[in-house]
C-alpha cells in the first residue's frame, strides 16, 4: 500500500483496536529548525544512474541546519559488504559506497554508518573482517565527513552527540546474531570496550542515565518491533510463489508447498527474524537495559519498509529500511503501530527552537517526494 492508503488503513485498524492514531502535525518552518537527524536504512544497492531516494536525502540534508547528521542504519552494501581488494565484486561495492558518500559530500552533514547483517559478509565467516574493511574505507574516502560506528567490529554502544540536542547510542546488532563458530569480538584482545552481552547491557543502561539532558536515540540495524517480513508478515504471493524470496523473477507457482518457507520463517528458522532464539535474547537484553530510562526513539532498518510504533522499550520505535528504489518489502500492521508503508523513503527528526522534536516520513515515488506522515515525539 502507498502512503495515502497506508495512513487511512492505519487509522481504521487502530480505531478497531481501540488505539487512536496521533493526528497530523505541520512541519516545523525552516527558519525554526535547530537541527535535523536523517534516518535511512538498507540503502546498499543504489542504481548506477542515481537513486532517487539518495537524491532526495541529499536535497533535504543540504537545506538542513548546520550541525545536522545522517544515520545509515545498516545493510549499507549488498549482498556481502565490502570484500577484499582483489575480489571481482570490489569495484561495484566501491561504486555503491561512493554513491552514499556523495550524499555527505553534497550536503556536508555529519554522516554515520551503522553495520547490518549484510555488511558482516552476509552473516558469513569473514564478517568481522568485512565490517572493519568497511570502516577503514569510509575513513579513507570520506575526507572526515563520514564514519562507521561502532568501530572495530565492536558491539557498542558507541556514543555520538549531535550538538546539545541528540545523543546517539549506536549498536552493532549483528554481533549478537553471528553464528558462534564465526569470529567476532569476545575478549579484551579485540580492543572493544564491551565484548560480552552483560557488559553491553550495563553500558547501555548507564549511558541512558547519563544523557546530559539530550534526547536519546538508540539505533542498530535490527528492529525491536516490525510487521514486515522479519516480523513474520508475508503477502499471499509469497505462499504461492515462494522462490521469489530468492530470485524476484522466479514466478513459479508452488501452492501449499510454498507455505513451508513463510511458516518456517515465522517459527524461528533464522536469527535474522524476531522469532529466532538469538534475536529474542538480544531484544530481551535491550529491553532490560532500556527499562530504567527509556530513550525517545529506537531506530532500525532490516525490513525494507517505513514503520512507526509507540513502544516497545523506547517511547517510539521506527523501521526506516526502504532506503533505495525497487527494494521495498511487504508490511502489515503491528502492535502499537501508528504508520506503515511499503514505499521507498526515509525518516527525519527535526528539533525546533523551543526544543520540541518532530518525526516525519518522506516517501519517494516516480513522480517525486512528499511527506507522508508527521508526529511530535517530544514537546520540550
Amino acid at each position: 500500500m502507498r502512503a495515502d492508503r497506508a495512513v487511512l488503513v492505519a487509522a481504521l485498524l487502530a480505531g478497531c483496536a481501540g488505539h487512536a492514531v496521533p493526528g497530523p502535525s505541520a512541519p516545523i518552518p525552516v527558519a525554526e529548525r535547530r537541527v535535523s537527524l536523517f534516518l535511512i536504512g538498507d540503502a546498499g544497492k543504489p542504481d548506477s544512474a542515481g537513486d532517487p531516494v539518495l537524491g532526495e536525502l541529499a536535497r533535504q540534508a543540504s537545506a538542513a541546519p548546520r550541525g545536522s547528521a545522517i544515520l545509515f542504519l545498516g545493510d549499507n552494501l549488498y549482498p556481502r559488504g565490502l570484500p577484499v581488494p582483489d575480489d571481482p565484486e570490489r569495484k561495484e561495492m566501491e561504486r555503491r559506497r561512493a554513491a552514499q558518500l556523495a550524499v555527505a559530500g553534497r550536503s556536508r552533514p555529519r554522516t554515520i554508518f551503522v553495520p547490518g547483517n549484510h555488511d558482516w559478509a552476509r552473516m558469513g565467516a569473514d564478517g568481522w573482517n568485512a565490517v572493519r574493511r568497511s570502516e577503514a574505507f569510509i575513513r579513507e574516502q570520506s575526507h572526515g565527513l563520514a564514519e562507521q560506528e561502532p568501530g572495530g567490529g565492536c558491539p557498542g554502544p558507541a556514543v555520538v552527540d549531535i550538538g546539545d540536542n541528540f545523543r546517539l547510542l549506536l549498536l552493532d546488532t549483528e554481533w549478537w546474531l553471528q553464528k558462534p563458530a564465526y569470529p567476532k569480538a569476545t575478549d579484551a584482545a579485540s580492543g572493544c570496550a564491551t565484548f560480552t552481552e552483560e557488559a553491553i547491557g550495563e553500558r547501555l543502561s548507564r549511558l541512558l542515565a547519563e544523557s546530559g539532558g539530550r534526547k536519546v536515540v538508540v539505533a542498530g540495524h535490527h528492529p525491536l518491533a516490525t510487521a514486515g517480513e522479519h516480523g513474520g508478515h508475508f503477502p499471499v504471493t509469497t505462499h504461492i510463489f515462494p522462490l521469489r524470496a530468492f530470485k524476484k523473477w522466479l514466478w513459479v507457482p508452488l501452492p501449499v508447498l510454498g507455505s513451508i518457507y513463510p511458516i518456517a520463517r515465522a517459527n524461528g528458522i533464522t536469527s535474522q527474524d524476531l522469532s529466532g532464539s538469538a534475536n529474542e535474547r538480544m531484544r530481551a537484553a535491550f529491553g532490560r537495559a532500556l527499562a530504567g530510562h527509556p530513550p525517545l526513539l529506537y531506530a532500525a532498518g532490516h525490513d525494507h519498509t517505513l514503520q512507526v510504533f509507540e513502544g516497545p522499550f523506547a517511547r517510539y520505535t521506527v523501521v526506516s529500511g526502504a532506503g533505495i528504489e525497487n527494494h521495498e518489502g511487504a508490511v502489515g500492521w503491528g502492535k502499537g503501530a501508528v504508520f506503515a508503508s511499503d514505499s521507498p523513503g526515509f525518516m527525519r527528526l527535526d528539533v525546533d527552537r523551543s526544543g520540541r522534536v518532530r518525526l516525519s516520513v518522506t516517501e519517494v515515488q516516480s513522480h517525486g517526494a512528499r511527506e507522508a506522515f508527521g508526529l511530535w515525539l517530544a514537546e520540550h
